[in-house]
């Protein structure tokens, strides 16, 4: 099998696991009822984007979706950060509640680990962080 094969299937494997990875996503914010306000939507724009712009490579590459797809990704690689920073937030501020007189150091340690999970809002950026690099 010649190098170009290898490449080959490499990206078309890569891209079927990010579309895979992006549905599997889509369900899991569906399922857990990520619904309650505009901003937790985001999530879904932000999955829904690559899950389209991962289509849409799958099925007509060419130098236009492959530019297209990596900066979509670049989209969804910020949103994911900003999702981190809401749900830390989030934790952050219910853990001030409980213990109004915490140091910063107890609040952001909580706030890492509290009921928002710190790696949900990473959950697209991880599907993503390899797909451009191949295409």
């Amino acid at each position: 099998m010649s190098a170009a094969e290898v490449l080959r299937r490499l990206r078309l494997f890569l891209l079927v696991l990010s579309l895979l990875l992006f549905i599997g996503t889509l369900l899991e914010l569906w399922l857990v009822n990520h619904t309650g306000d505009a901003i937790q939507w985001l999530a879904f724009i932000f999955a829904g984007l690559g899950f389209f712009a991962t289509l849409s490579v799958l099925f007509r590459r060419g130098r236009k979706t492959v530019l297209m797809l990596r900066g979509c990704m670049l989209v969804v690689v910020l949103g994911s950060l900003f999702g981190i920073y809401q749900h830390v937030s989030n934790n952050i501020a219910f853990e001030r509640e409980i213990h109004p007189n915490a140091t910063f150091s107890q609040l952001a340690w909580k706030g890492l680990g509290g009921a928002n999970p710190l790696l949900a809002g990473n959950t697209c950026r991880r599907r993503t962080s390899g797909v451009g690099r191949y295409l």
